[in-house]
């Protein structure tokens, strides 16, 4: 339904929990890529047409924001970024490219599903001489499920659910090599978090600005955006035989981030090269009502800003590249991050190694905001230190013409990585701080196959992910095994995919008590010309009804059940 969940066929691509965005609390929605990351904050950046969706407050990112009818494919590199793309990238980047602009394009969509869901998007663009307007929309509810399984479940259990309207608007304005826009979207969406007395909802806006202009060999680019939200939260404390419960915070959190990026990119035939500098401001407060009384408030504002530069130089069969970044994190420190690498190819091989060093700071909700799920409170940590990272990878590839496979082999060390450390444990609570861990070494192998043949296609791909802190524990929310296969046929009028991902088991937390145990789950799509521009559609999540665990609270939080959707789909020109 959403694109986190379509992403999560890419193994090593994970949200903090096993959760998907259709029901889970938006703070635990953020992205880590290989193995490293183990709280809510995204390790990984997340563009759409080259602006962060990554929320300026948290890091996470409201999935809900974008709607993949709309997108024209999505871009996905692992390994650190950081020398080009700075503090959120230190996983790596996931870009979203927005379809360009068509004469008189509509798209517009219609499907329910069980679970009393209804899903409705639509989307239209046009072209003029020198403009091109976009224009999208999507609207979206569903009832939801129970996310603890009917053994646990107690009276003030309630349906985990959404209810969420969105849009968006881009007008350009194209003239030679010139090349202005203007965006705009927004989103308000609100959940039921799975008792009577929790729910969140969230209301946002963004604006943004980019131009650009081409020379024969040179590119000069620039954006900047404002945006403005406002997260609101309660929590609660449950009684361990789930017959009642107590509202204990709830929590009003407005925010709003400027940013900005320049950059030149040069395209020569020996060599290739970005420079450019960014910038971003965020303010933000976490303002709570605490029960039965009490107030606090935390907050405060981060500015950071860098300069970079990348360039890649050809030598025969093999290309260099290096790369690095001078980055302010907005804590009284600096950071230097450089990267190098090199590739060979002969034929269908190529072969590629680098190295490379990235940061993240931590964000204003990891230093001043607590949260809590169930009966486990993680408390914020005004003292937090930028996590870094060093890492090293090596890999080879075939590239055919009907077939692509790629291994590689990858080793990150990682130093004052930010996870949630276990202070205190009781049947009634259990008490989390974000805290500077020591170290931790993540390693591992990454597997990708694609073949074609005719109308089908075959993609398979495997992750092995060892993430251990110095003292030997498992980094917690990271399986040491992910795999996912899909079957895809594409004919001039049908469309149809069935496929599965797999997830090893992994740990809730820091001291590996609470394990959550591995689960697959499949799905299946189809989609059916039934007119010129009209499909019809079908789309099944969880195809055999798998009950798997994605949390501890300490109870047992489960994953989506079977869920299904039909719908129909108009995608043309209007004449």
């Amino acid at each position: 339904m959403n694109i986190d969940d379509r992403l999560r066929m890419v193994p090593g691509f994970s949200l903090f929990r096993r959760s998907s965005s259709v029901v889970a609390n938006p703070t635990t929605q953020g992205v880590s890529l290989r193995g490293v990351g183990s709280t809510g904050a995204s390790r990984t950046l997340v563009l759409r047409d080259g602006i962060p969706l990554n929320d300026p407050f948290g890091g996470w990112v409201y999935w809900t924001r974008v709607s993949a009818d709309q997108l024209d494919r999505i871009e996905v590199s692992r390994g650190a970024s950081t020398s080009v793309f700075g503090d959120r990238a230190m996983s790596g980047v996931v870009a979203l490219f927005s379809r360009e602009p068509e004469r008189h394009r509509l798209q517009a969509s219609y499907e329910a599903g069980n679970r009393d869901t209804h899903n409705l998007s639509a989307g239209y663009s046009n072209l003029w001489r020198n403009f091109a307007a976009t224009f999208q929309s999507r609207a979206f509810t569903t009832d939801g499920y129970y996310i603890i399984s009917e053994a646990d479940r107690g009276p003030i259990d309630t349906k985990a659910n959404l209810r969420f309207a969105g849009g968006d608007a881009k007008l350009d304005w194209l003239r030679g090599r010139d090349r202005l826009s203007f965006q705009f979207d927004a989103l308000a969406e609100e959940r039921d978090n799975g008792t009577s007395l929790q729910y969140n909802s969230t209301s946002l806006g963004m604006i943004g600005a980019s131009y650009s202009r081409e020379w024969n060999r040179d590119t000069m680019s620039a954006y900047a955006y404002h945006m403005r939200q406002e997260f609101r939260a309660s929590f609660s404390s449950i009684a361990a035989d789930r017959t009642s419960e107590r509202l204990t915070l709830l929590q009003t959190v407005p925010s709003e981030a400027t940013g900005g990026a320049a950059m030149v990119r040069h395209n020569g035939s020996r060599w290739r090269g970005v420079f450019g500098g960014d910038f971003q401001r965020v303010e933000g407060y976490s303002k709570e009502r605490v029960f039965p009384s009490g107030s606090r408030v935390g907050g405060g504002d981060l500015l950071q800003h860098g300069v970079f530069g990348q360039a890649d130089f050809s030598a025969g069969p093999a290309k260099l590249f290096v790369g690095a970044r001078h980055h302010f994190t907005g804590q009284d420190s600096r950071f230097f991050s450089p990267s190098a690498g090199i590739t060979a190819g002969r034929g269908p091989w190529r072969a590629r190694g680098s190295v490379y060093r990235s940061f993240r700071a931590p964000t204003l909700n990891e230093l001043y905001r607590q949260f809590r799920v169930g009966n486990a409170v993680t408390l914020a940590n005004p003292d937090l230190k930028p996590e870094a990272l060093f890492g090293a990878e090596v890999g080879i590839d075939y590239v055919g013409e009907s077939s692509r496979a790629g291994v590689t082999f990858y080793r990150n060390e990682l130093t004052d990585l930010i996870t949630n450390v276990t202070l205190s444990a009781t049947p009634n609570l259990i008490t989390r701080q974000r805290q500077n861990a020591s170290a931790a070494l993540a390693r591992g192998v990454e597997i990708d196959v694609r073949r074609r043949w005719r109308s089908w296609q075959f993609d398979a791909g495997y992750l092995f992910a060892d993430s251990r802190f110095s003292t030997g524990e498992r980094l917690p929310q990271i399986p040491k095994h992910q795999g996912s296969a899909q079957l895809t046929f594409m004919g001039q009028n049908t469309i149809a995919a069935a496929g599965f991902r797999s997830n090893g088991p992994q740990f809730e937390d820091d001291l590996n008590s609470f394990l959550l145990p591995g689960f697959a789950v499949a799905h299946f799509s189809m989609r059916q010309r039934i007119a010129s521009n009209v499909w019809a559609q079908v789309a099944i999540e969880n195809l055999f009804d798998r009950e798997y665990v994605v949390g501890q609270s300490p109870t047992a939080l489960i994953g989506a059940p079977r869920l299904w959707r039909v719908g129909l789909r108009w995608d043309g020109r209007l004449r």
